[in-house]
């Protein structure tokens, strides 16, 4: 071998040995994962109670701390998420959809795995308001996020229906950003301009057993059937870059949603301690009891609110399937 090339296979072996020895990228020694309000959330309450994904991360090999937030809507819940104070956000379809076409080819957004399928409610203390058509200039209706939560595009989507194609915002102009705990103490107090809500369980179940207030609408039957509530999500930079905590909270979602179903009082019970509620034991498990309320991580019906976001321009990218929203630990379930 010349001494020249001797020299270059020297530095090379030199070279690659050195990088060897390099200690690999730690992972994130603490992360944040936020939920919203509402019994929806139950999957991630349980995973905080019991700590499992600080329980799957060390069986992983590693420590983490996790610090738990709570936001009132997927939109504030993604700047945190873009900014990188929060490693995982969870929230409704339409935040997801909007936040996964915002950073398609960037950041890449996409959702880790859906956590329930469950109906949400439309309710009017109006008694002149008996379908979608009914609402005037007089009436204001909460929901989490206007124009982006699951309810707001479920309401673009049941007015598009109502009143004909291009129509879909015809309602807009009335819906006002509340937590749910806000709106509904807005709603039942009377004195407030909200007259509707567009809520979830157990807000929505809450309000119907007040006199005066009834039912308008059933996402269900707007979309033709059960279909996905809540996803988690989190960007693929984070995946990427830390592995094990990524798997971890897969593993812990699985448990968790496993104890749910195994045990509905004992997951009631939980419910009831880290919300605080109020409510009986009772009634939260009458609630989990509903064959319409499921915990499960399949996702159920996405792609219709990605075909709908699409069609009225609310995104600007086109999923070809429910997969482009989701990672691959969730391609092997039979979503939709």
């Amino acid at each position: 071998m010349h001494r020249s090339t001797r020299g270059a296979f020297a530095f090379a072996c030199a070279l690659a040995l050195s990088v060897a020895a390099l200690p690999a990228r730690a992972e994130l020694a603490e992360i944040h994962v936020a939920e919203q309000y509402g019994i929806s959330y139950l999957p991630l309450m349980v995973m905080q109670d019991q700590k499992l994904i600080e329980k799957h991360a060390k069986a992983e090999g590693i420590d983490v701390k996790v610090a738990w937030s709570k936001f009132a809507g997927g939109n504030v819940m993604n700047d945190a998420l873009l900014s990188g104070s929060l490693q995982f956000a969870s929230g409704g379809v339409g935040p997801l959809i909007t936040l996964w076409a915002k950073t398609h080819g960037n950041l890449d957004v996409k959702a880790v795995s859906a956590i329930n399928s469950m109906p949400l409610y439309l309710v009017s203390s109006n008694p002149a308001v008996k379908t979608v058509k009914d609402f005037t200039a007089k009436d204001r209706i909460a929901l989490p996020a206007v124009k982006v939560s699951i309810q707001a595009v479920t309401l673009q989507m049941a007015a598009e229906k109502a009143f004909g194609a291009g129509q879909e915002h015809k309602l807009d102009h009335l819906t006002v950003s509340l937590s749910h705990p806000d709106a509904m103490t807005a709603l039942l107090s009377g004195r407030s301009e909200i007259n509707a809500h567009f809520g979830s369980p157990p807000f929505q179940y809450q309000e119907l057993d007040h006199p005066g207030v009834h039912l308008v609408l059933d996402s269900y039957d707007v979309l033709g059937g059960a279909a996905t509530f809540n996803t988690v999500w989190t960007t693929a930079k984070f995946r990427s870059e830390n592995p094990k905590i990524y798997a971890a909270f897969v593993a812990a979602l699985d448990e968790s949603m496993k104890i749910i179903n195994g045990n509905r009082k004992a997951a009631a019970e939980t419910y009831l301690r880290l919300a605080k509620s109020k409510l009986s034991l009772e009634s939260v498990e009458k609630m989990l009891d509903d064959p319409k309320i499921v915990f499960t991580t399949t996702p159920n019906n996405v792609i219709k609110y990605a075909d709908f976001m699409y069609k009225v321009g609310s995104i600007k990218v086109k999923p070809q399937s429910w997969k482009d929203l989701f990672f691959p630990n969730a391609h092997s379930l039979p979503g939709s």
